[in-house]
């Protein structure tokens, strides 16, 4: 029986998605014109649970499609204006840059990566003392790069590992052309080796994608949010550093804390071990790869270690936006290492720009969250606390928000808020200063208990080797559940318990300054 023309655009929507996957997209898009009529507050918050969901999903249909239909949609209804979401990432630019450049700059030092961190998987074979140090490396990394870029890393250097065995165990050699992408010539024997080991990759993946939370609240550079703040508060970075001290220095020793006793106990499926057959694979590979290394191959490896060391230093003195950084990057590796036709370059942006399509689509729905002041009753109940009671508040608040929405846009709505309560008389710099630090870690730490909380972890959901590891939406939030309900705790009682005495201890040493409240007012401004 021929097919309708109604028929056929149906089965193309959403093409391989779920027949009850794409009814849900479809009722939502009916459903939400007519809320918008009925109630604009209440159909705001359907499109954030939406878009929520849409991510979840992501391993059933990536969530540019079905988010970016939701969008338009609420665009034309009127929930925002395009203008406002050029606004959003106009603000957001910082981010957008990174996406498109940075990710593709650690393409071209993915020889010199998966090098050195084979050493460090082949070397260490204990699993609890690799699980730590993954999360401490990540943690170290991401204090001074953009917590995205350490992901990207840790994303590359994944897949190198996936690829060589998934290649071998396909029953070919490391240098034949695969598709890593299907199983069909893994035999059968091998299968519960291959199995073994994206348990193996997924663990390690999670501990640095937390690793990342924990260094990126340290400093100025770790998070884009941080810059906002530190911004505002007119902080240098040493002094960032030392104002979040009180409370970040006991939230890294918890999460490292956490680690070894997820590794040990097995806990939340944690604790897979590498297949024998897989570290034999490995190391022949790694030992092929020192055999056959030419000069050439040398050079390539210590000039991306130089580029790596130009990275670090760059981005620590924030010499530039760090997409401009990135994009020096893309320009030396590939000109020093004789990378120059398009189609060689081209296969490293492959990765990025969808996610940066997403997050674009992201800022809409920011965009709808501001327009329809779906975030306004809290921070306005908020703001009635005062003393230890509003720093605790302000850390929870952040955090539950940052959860469901996206921890950039909650720590700069807030900030904002804290800054007109300054310049209008309502708090002291003191005050001002104390809440900066609250919302900076608790926009940071409750926001790794689900992926749209924070960006990398939203990256690592929507990339390549999400699929390939079974990292689903649902997998993520089970294996960081626990670190959410430590880092969390930990957070919230050394915010209550240390921070203004602790404060006070910094101030008497000499470590940080008073600043005067029309200085305060004057920073905040700019």
């Amino acid at each position: 029986m021929q097919q309708s023309i109604v028929s056929a655009v149906y089965s193309n929507f959403l093409g391989q998605a779920p027949e009850w996957y794409k009814k849900s997209i479809l009722a939502f898009l009916i459903f939400n014109p007519i809320l918008f009529i009925l109630d604009p507050y209440l159909a705001g918050w359907a499109l954030v649970l939406e878009f929520i969901f849409t991510l979840a999903m992501a391993l059933k249909c990536y969530p540019l499609q079905p988010g970016g239909l939701l969008l338009i949609e609420a665009l034309f209804i009127g929930m925002t204006s395009p203008e406002h979401m050029k606004h959003e990432i106009v603000v957001n630019i910082e981010v957008v840059l990174l996406l498109v450049f940075m990710v593709a700059g650690i393409y071209f030092m993915k020889d010199m990566l998966l090098f050195m961190f084979t050493k460090l998987l082949l070397k260490l074979k204990n699993k609890t003392t690799l699980s730590m140090a993954f999360l401490a490396a990540s943690a170290f990394l991401s204090a001074f790069l953009d917590a995205l870029t350490v992901v990207a890393v840790i994303i590359a250097v994944g897949m190198g590992f996936y690829s060589i065995y998934h290649k071998v165990a396909s029953g070919k050699d490391f240098h034949a052309d695969h598709d890593h992408t299907s199983d069909d010539h893994v035999a059968q024997p091998k299968r519960q080796d291959l199995e073994d080991f994206r348990a193996f990759l997924r663990n390690l993946m999670m501990h640095a994608a937390v690793g990342t939370a924990l260094g990126g609240v340290m400093t100025m550079v770790g998070e884009p949010q941080n810059l906002i703040i530190a911004d505002k508060a007119g902080w240098n970075f040493a002094e960032f550093f030392v104002r979040m001290s009180p409370v970040t220095i006991p939230v890294f020793f918890a999460g490292i804390a956490t680690t070894f006793m997820l590794e040990k106990l097995k806990l939340f499926s944690y604790g897979a071990q590498l297949p024998t057959v897989v570290r034999e694979i490995l190391t022949a590979h790694s030992e092929e790869q020192e055999t056959t290394r030419t000069k050439q191959d040398t050079a390539k490896l210590w000039i991306q270690g130089f580029i790596g060391i130009w990275l670090v230093i760059g981005l620590a003195g924030h010499f530039a936006a760090v997409g401009l950084i990135g994009l020096s990057i893309i320009v030396l590796a590939t000109s020093l290492n004789g990378i120059i036709d398009e189609h060689s370059i081209g296969k490293a942006f492959e990765e990025a720009l969808p996610f940066t399509a997403l997050l674009c689509v992201f800022f809409g729905v920011v965009a709808v969250i501001i327009d329809q002041g779906l975030f306004t009753p809290v921070i306005d109940w908020v703001l009635t606390f005062e003393g230890r009671s509003q720093l605790v508040m302000f850390y929870l608040a952040n955090g539950a928000l940052s959860m469901v929405s996206d921890n950039v846009f909650v720590g700069s709505v807030y900030i904002t808020e804290v800054t007109a309560a300054l310049n209008n008389g309502h708090i002291t710099r003191d005050e001002f200063d104390m809440l900066a630090v609250a919302i900076n870690t608790g926009t940071n730490l409750p926001s790794v208990a689900t992926p749209n909380g924070q960006a990398a972890f939203l990256f690592l959901l929507t990339s390549a080797i999400a699929p390939l590891l079974r990292l689903s939406y649902g997998t993520m939030v089970y294996m960081a559940l626990p670190y959410t309900i430590v880092l969390t705790i930990v957070g919230l009682a050394a915010t209550y318990f240390g921070l203004a005495d602790l404060t006070s201890w910094l101030y008497d040493m000499g470590f940080i300054q008073h600043h005067s409240a029309t200085i305060g007012a004057a920073a905040v401004g700019h």
